[in-house]
């Protein structure tokens, strides 16, 4: 029963931000305020998508999808970080931890496939004009969405299956303000190496290959787009492009800076703060980056204010 209680904690504890007691109501209404707008902002978006029958189309399909994921992937997250700030509980259970682990590998891998399925659909549409309609199907599509899913599950599953098969003795306290994979493996007592070996075998191939997928599918996209006759053309693609570039630009600058570099988990304040970035500030911001930067979404919302009579 000793070794039993050696090995098996009932709980942690998450102490990321612990630092600054004043701040930290603050960072708890700005990550409330924060999620609240990934929320509204997402199902806004979801709902403009599903009532203009002119944005039944594959590209949209896929950012329906995105925005569905953003408002999971910041659910398993951002309501239990403000509400921790908020009132100083940081213990967290042993099942809650893998399961919002679980949850985070799952929708973070998804999320990086989906850029890329995403990025091949501009490709398509773009290098491909004529045959768009032809390649991407409805049922190609729905695959996309469907192995994006089962990709990020697999991800998932071995990476918390790894992680929680490790001992964890004495020592409780998780230096984050969620169960992120590196910061629990820090927790543990047992030999860790081959855990960072799998999250590296597993997360290198999956951040580099949709990475890949998205350099190459640009690399062609702009090639074709210098290559365009005229201007107004050059524009037009561009313009469909540009808002999934920034989104892009955004989520693997971030998830590169946080994985791909050695000793990328030895500086935990460091990387407290970009993962922020990625799982509160990116799903936030993906419903603007979408709606500001695209005529069909602006045509749509107008058409939906004039039904409503916002408009004359």
């Amino acid at each position: 029963a000793k070794m039993e209680n050696h090995t098996r904690i009932s709980e942690f504890i998450l102490v990321g931000f612990k630092s600054h007691p004043g701040s930290q109501v603050l960072l708890s209404v700005l990550f409330s305020t924060m999620y609240f707008v990934t929320v509204v902002g997402n199902i806004c978006m979801i709902l403009i998508i599903r009532v203009d029958p002119s944005l039944h189309t594959p590209m949209y399909f896929f950012l329906e999808n995105l925005s569905t994921l953003d408002i999971c992937y910041s659910s398993v997250i951002t309501p239990r970080a403000a509400l921790a700030l908020l009132l100083g509980r940081r213990r967290i259970s042993y099942t809650g931890c893998a399961s919002q682990m679980f949850f985070f590998s799952l929708f973070g891998t998804t999320e990086a496939f989906f850029l890329a399925v995403m990025a091949y659909d501009r490709f398509t549409a773009i290098c491909n004009p004529l045959l768009y309609q032809v390649i991407m199907s409805r049922r190609l599509c729905v695959l996309m969405v469907v192995g994006s899913y089962l990709s990020g599950c697999l991800n998932c599953t071995i990476q918390t299956g790894f992680t929680f098969s490790l001992s964890f003795c004495g020592h409780r306290e998780i230096n984050h303000f969620f169960c992120e994979v590196a910061a629990v493996i820090h927790t543990s007592c047992s030999n860790t190496l081959v855990n960072e070996l799998v999250m590296l075998a597993l997360c290198g191939p999956i951040i580099v290959g949709t990475a890949l997928v998205v350099f190459i599918s640009y690399g062609y996209i702009i090639t074709t787009i210098i290559q365009m006759p005229s201007a107004e053309s050059r524009h037009k693609a561009l313009s469909t492009c540009s808002s999934h570039m920034v989104t892009i630009c955004l989520f693997f600058g971030t998830v590169f800076f946080m994985y791909a570099q050695p000793g990328a988990a030895s500086s935990p304040s460091k990387s407290n703060i970009i993962s922020i970035f990625y799982t509160v500030v990116i799903p936030m911001l993906n419903p603007f980056i979408y709606t500001l930067r695209n005529r069909d979404v602006k045509g749509a919302l107008k058409k939906q204010f004039k039904r409503k009579g916002f408009f004359k």
